[in-house]
C-alpha cells in the first residue's frame, strides 16, 4: 500500500463526505442507489480503529463514487446535482461542528453503532435492515441538534421509510468522514485556497483504481 501524505488522506476523507451526499442526494429524487458505494459508505461508520483513512472504506476503490464526485463538483460548480450535493457537503461540516461539540452524543452514538455492528456479525448483515437500526441512532442524537439538513427530492420516495432510513444512514456516514476530514487538518476554506490541488489529487487517485461494474456510475 502506497503512503498517503496528510493531503491525500484529507481527500479520501472529503470523498467520503461528498459520497454519502451524492447518495442522499441520489436517493432523495429517485429511490435508487448504487448498492456497493452505499455498503462501503454504512461500513465506514463501524470502522473504529481503522489502520489508514482508506481502511475506514474497506479500500480505496470504496470511495471511488465520492473521489469522482469530488471532481465533478469543484470542476463544474454550476452543474445542477453538484450544486445539489455542495449543499448537503456543506450542511455536513455544519452539523459535524455542533456533533463535535457535544461529547455526550458522540458517547452515545459510538455506544450503539457498537451494537448495531455486534447485530452485524452475529446475525443479519443485511446492509438495508442494518441501515434501519443506524436510522434509529440519527434521530434519536444528531436530529435533536441545532442545525437540521433539509433534504429535497421527489415527495413519494422521501415519504417511504425505507428511503428515510436510508438517507439517515447516509448523513451520519457523512458526519462520520466530515469529522474524520476535520481531524485530518480539513477545513471549509480549502475549498477556496487549494481548490486545483484538491482536483488534481482526487484524479491522481482515482487512477489508480479499476472499474467494478454496473455500480460505478456517478448518476
Amino acid at each position: 500500500m502506497n503512503e498517503r501524505s496528510n493531503f491525500e488522506e484529507q481527500v479520501i476523507a472529503l470523498a467520503g463526505v461528498a459520497q454519502a451526499a451524492k447518495m442522499v442526494d441520489q436517493v432523495a429524487k429517485t429511490g435508487s442507489y448504487p448498492s456497493a458505494f452505499f455498503e462501503a459508505s454504512l461500513r465506514s461508520l463501524f470502522a473504529f480503529e481503522a489502520p489508514t483513512v482508506e481502511a475506514v472504506f474497506g479500500n480505496i476503490q470504496g470511495v471511488k463514487l465520492g473521489l469522482r464526485c469530488v471532481t465533478e463538483m469543484l470542476s463544474n460548480a454550476t452543474d445542477e446535482d453538484n450544486i445539489a450535493m455542495g449543499v448537503y457537503i456543506r450542511g455536513l461540516f455544519k452539523l459535524e461542528s455542533q456533533f463535535r461539540k457535544r461529547s455526550d452524543l458522540q458517547e452515545i452514538v459510538a455506544t450503539r453503532l457498537g451494537h448495531v455492528n455486534f447485530k452485524a456479525q452475529h446475525f443479519s448483515d443485511n446492509a438495508v435492515e442494518l441501515a434501519t437500526s443506524i436510522s434509529s441512532i440519527y434521530q434519536d442524537t444528531i436530529s435533536h441538534l441545532p442545525y437540521r439538513i433539509k433534504v429535497k427530492g421527489n415527495v413519494q420516495h422521501l415519504q417511504e421509510t425505507k428511503n428515510a432510513d436510508l438517507v439517515r444512514t447516509l448523513l451520519l456516514a457523512g458526519l462520520r468522514s466530515a469529522h474524520l476530514w476535520q481531524q485530518l487538518g480539513g477545513r471549509q476554506r480549502h475549498f477556496l485556497l487549494r481548490n486545483r490541488k484538491l482536483i488534481s489529487t482526487a484524479e491522481s487517485l482515482c487512477q489508480e483504481l479499476s472499474p467494478i461494474g454496473g455500480n460505478d456510475s456517478l448518476h
